[in-house]
C-alpha cells in the first residue's frame, strides 16, 4: 500500500500552530477593512528584485505579461526534471507560505482513492437530493464532498499523504530563502480535519511545494527536486535530482480526469487556454488569513499526454477580483502566448536524461 510503502522512509515533521480560535472571531467586515489597508490587489512590479539571468526568456516574459501589475507571483516548472523555468516575484513565492485553499483537495483525493475510502463510482451526499462522484467533485471544487473524505480518512491518514506529497519540508534544492511552509501535528481548531481537507485549514504552502505537487501528478509519480540554477555552471550543468519516488500511477487517470474537467466546465474553464494543448488543473480560493483580504490559487499543468508545463499562479488581494478562476485567466494567457510562440511544438519528444538521486 502506498501508505505503508512511505511511511518508515519520511522523517518525522511536528509544529504547533496558531490557534485559529482568535481568527474565527473577526468578523467579515473587520477582516475586509484590514484587507484595505494592508494587501493591495496590484503593485508598481510585482517582478522587482527578481533574479532571473537563467530562466526560460520566452517562458518569463509570458508569465510577466499575464499577471501584469497584479499582487500576485507565477512559478513555472518542467514536471520531466524539476527545473524551474521562472519565478515571477521571487520575494512572495519565498515567503513562509499562504493556505492553499482548495488547491489540497487532489492530495486528498489520492488518499481516498489508495485507502480505499471511495472509488471512481462512489456518489457521495452534498446536498439534498444531491450526489457527486470524485470527476465532479474536483470539477466543482465542492466542499462538503472533501470535508465527508476527511472525516473518513481521519487526521493521520490527511496528515500522511500531505506529508508524503511535500507539504511541511522544502520542495527545492539549495535554494537560498525558500521557506518549509506549515503542516499542522493535530486537527486545526477551526473545522477540524474535514476543513483541512476542503480548504487547507491551518496548512501554508508554498508556490514551490504546490508546483512540486502538480509535477509529482503530471509525470506519473516522480518527486524531483525544484531546482533553480542561479550561476552559468549550475546552468550548463543542470541535472534532475529525485527526491522520492510515489506509486500513485494506478490512481492518477480519476483525479487526472477531475482535473481536466475543472478546465473543460468546472471551477477554471481557460478561456485562452489553446486548442490542441490539453491543460489540467485545480482552482482554490479562501481568505488571506496572513494579513487579510483573499488568496487566488491556479495549479496546471500540460499536456496529459506528454507533460511540458507546470504552472502555479498565486493572487493576493480584494473580494471581487482575487479569486481561482481569476488566478487561472492568468494561467490561460501564458498558455496562450507561449502557443502563439510556438513553445510546445518546440518543446515536443522524449530527451533522455541524467538523473541524480539525491538527498537534502
Amino acid at each position: 500500500m502506498f501508505a505503508a510503502s512511505l511511511s518508515s522512509a519520511l522523517p518525522a515533521h511536528a509544529s504547533k500552530r496558531k490557534s485559529a480560535h482568535t481568527r474565527a472571531t473577526v468578523s467579515t467586515r473587520h477582516r475586509y477593512r484590514h484587507y484595505y489597508r494592508g494587501v493591495p490587489t496590484y503593485m508598481a512590479d510585482p517582478a522587482t528584485g527578481d533574479d532571473s539571468t537563467f530562466d526560460d526568456a520566452t517562458v518569463r516574459q509570458a508569465a510577466l505579461d499575464a499577471l501584469g501589475r497584479q499582487n500576485g507571483s507565477v512559478v513555472a516548472v518542467d514536471p520531466s526534471t524539476g527545473r524551474i523555468l521562472t519565478i515571477v516575484n521571487q520575494k512572495l513565492a519565498y515567503s513562509a507560505g499562504f493556505e492553499p485553499c482548495s488547491t489540497t483537495k487532489p492530495i486528498i483525493a489520492v488518499a481516498a482513492l489508495e485507502k480505499g475510502i471511495v472509488t471512481p463510482d462512489t456518489m457521495i451526499k452534498v446536498g439534498r437530493r444531491r450526489y457527486m462522484d470524485m470527476t465532479e467533485a474536483l470539477a466543482h471544487s465542492n466542499n462538503a464532498f472533501f470535508e465527508e473524505l476527511g472525516r473518513r480518512l481521519g487526521f493521520d491518514n490527511v496528515w500522511h499523504y500531505d506529508h508524503v506529497f511535500g507539504l511541511g519540508e522544502r520542495a527545492g534544492y539549495d535554494i537560498t530563502g525558500e521557506q518549509p511552509g506549515f503542516l499542522p501535528a493535530k486537527p486545526p481548531v477551526y473545522g477540524g480535519v474535514a476543513r483541512m481537507c476542503s480548504f487547507g485549514e491551518g496548512i501554508k504552502i508554498t508556490p514551490l511545494q504546490l508546483a512540486s505537487v502538480v509535477s509529482t501528478i503530471a509525470n506519473g509519480g516522480t518527486m524531483y527536486y525544484l531546482q533553480y540554477p542561479t550561476t552559468e555552471t549550475s546552468a550548463q550543468d543542470f541535472a534532475p535530482r529525485v527526491r522520492r519516488t510515489l506509486p500513485i500511477a494506478p490512481l492518477l487517470p480519476e483525479l487526472r480526469q477531475g482535473m481536466l474537467a475543472a478546465v473543460l466546465y468546472g471551477t477554471a474553464r481557460l478561456s485562452n487556454d489553446p486548442e490542441g494543448e490539453q491543460t489540467l488543473g485545480k482552482t482554490g480560493t479562501c481568505n488571506d488569513e496572513t494579513k487579510g483580504g483573499r488568496l487566488g490559487w491556479f495549479a496546471s499543468y500540460a499536456d496529459q499526454e506528454h507533460p511540458k508545463l507546470v504552472l502555479v499562479v498565486l493572487l493576493r488581494g480584494g473580494a471581487r477580483i482575487v479569486n481561482g478562476p481569476h488566478a487561472a485567466d492568468v494561467a490561460g494567457k501564458i498558455y496562450h502566448d507561449l502557443y502563439q510562440h510556438n513553445y510546445f511544438a518546440d518543446k515536443g519528444g522524449d530527451q533522455p536524461v541524467t538523473v541524480a538521486s539525491s538527498e537534502q
